[in-house]
């Protein structure tokens, strides 16, 4: 190593949530730290999640309940979050003068509803605290000497430090950055990495119409899914159709349930969108509007019958089956039974799970036996500690993912310095 060569006490790889996470609380307790991340900017994907609006975390208060949402790592991380739980993230925030609100589900956001807005406190924090940041580099090398990390290379920079952590993100969204190095770097390392596939992703359908319809939800429906004909689960809850299927948290948290599915045969769905209604009581309500608005069109009538917002499916559904320009009086036994199975039989047939491109998150990554669960620091590397979308930990959507990354980066943060 060059004499000239500056030394750290802490290299964080990857500039992303847990990565500023893990940063800043390094150098709140002194640490001289530094942050290489390969894009040019930091926080790519926070800036993107919750659709802009950032959901930074979520208030469940019960933290065994809270834990639950992570699946088999609940035990895991327990010792984690009684360190720092959700709380002490909107307590952070709130340091940091970004206000924030809870709305439905328990879900946390800035009051700004401004994901940017969490990246610029956290850079701002980083900036004051001292940390250094290279941005637009990647790194090409990490070499291990003996049992610990020695340097990592940038092409032909060396950058030294007395511990690092990886924060480099899963595979989900790769136009952020997010794609797999840490991975690698891991497994070269010498630890067990699980193949990640995408997770909590949107459902690609085979069914052309959808496209004309992208962007309706369907509020309180239910959508029952079937391999070869046999029913296998029933959802209930908000649907949104986008230009390639169905998509919205109800979709997305349980995207991992039809990707067996798939591995099965084939997977067909429908979808009632009035499931509150029964097929007699709809029925007499179509003949009712039918007969009052006997002069209008039906496709003007629709909307007397069809759940808010849901016209446009109908008459995408319809008009290849019955003439909506005839007038409603027109409309014969035939024709209700198929604008009845309209609202209450939406049958579409599944494509496949869009890929990481689409995936809020993406499961798979680091065997948790190779992590200490109380310092998320390597079993096998003493001097390296692991964070965020790296780890296995499967979680839905709704807070969960970001929380992750806060709890870990900031476990990671606090011993490496702890550790030297």
């Amino acid at each position: 190593m060059d004499s000239n060569t500056k030394i750290y006490d802490l290299i964080v790889i990857g500039g992303g949530a847990s990565g500023m996470m893990a940063a800043v609380t390094a150098s709140e307790n002194g640490a001289k730290v530094l942050i290489l991340e390969k894009n040019k900017r930091l926080g790519e994907k926070l800036r993107i999640t919750g659709g802009g609006r950032c959901n930074i975390t979520n208030t469940e208060e019960n933290l065994r309940v809270y834990l639950k949402n992570y699946g088999k790592a609940e035990q895991f991380l327990y010792s984690a979050f009684t360190e720092f739980n959700a709380f002490d993230t909107i307590n952070y925030f709130n340091d940091l003068k970004l206000p924030t609100k809870v709305e439905a589900k328990n879900r946390a956001f800035p009051q700004s509803e401004l994901a940017a807005d969490v990246v610029h406190v956290l850079i701002n924090k980083l900036h004051r605290n001292g940390v250094e940041m290279i941005t637009g580099t990647n790194v090409t090398k990490i070499l291990k000497q003996n049992s610990t990390i020695e340097h990592v290379e940038c092409g032909t920079t060396k950058y030294k430090a007395i511990n690092y952590i990886l924060a480099t993100g899963g595979k989900s969204r790769p136009e952020t950055g997010s794609t797999g190095d840490g991975f690698v770097w891991l497994e070269q390392l010498g630890h067990e990495v699980n193949n990640p596939t995408p997770n909590i992703t949107p459902i690609a359908i085979k069914d052309r119409w959808v496209s004309k319809v992208s962007g309706v939800t369907a509020k309180n429906a239910t959508i029952t899914f079937f391999v070869n004909n046999s029913a296998k689960f029933k959802l209930k809850g908000d649907i949104l159709f986008t230009h390639f299927g169905i998509s919205g948290p109800l979709i997305l948290n349980n995207a991992y349930r039809v990707a067996d599915l798939l591995a099965t045969g084939e997977v067909t769905a429908k979808i009632d969108l009035l499931p509150d209604v029964d097929q007699k009581t709809l029925d007499l309500i179509i003949i009712t509007e039918l007969n009052n608005q006997g002069i209008k069109q039906l496709k003007n009538v629709l909307s007397s019958f069809t759940p808010f917002g849901l016209t446009p499916i109908i008459k995408e559904l319809l008009k290849n089956e019955v003439n909506i320009d005839m007038k409603a009086s027109e409309v014969n036994r035939q024709n209700r039974k198929l604008i009845l199975d309209s609202i209450k039989s939406v049958n579409i047939t599944i494509d496949k799970l869009m890929g990481f491109e689409k995936a809020v998150v993406a499961n798979g990554g680091l065997s948790l036996k190779d992590i200490d669960t109380r310092t998320m620091r390597s079993n096998i590397i003493p001097n390296l500690f692991i964070t965020g979308d790296l780890l296995d930990i499967n979680r839905p959507s709704g807070g969960f993912s970001l929380q992750l990354c806060w709890t870990t980066g900031y476990i990671a943060g606090r011993n490496s310095v702890a550790i030297k």
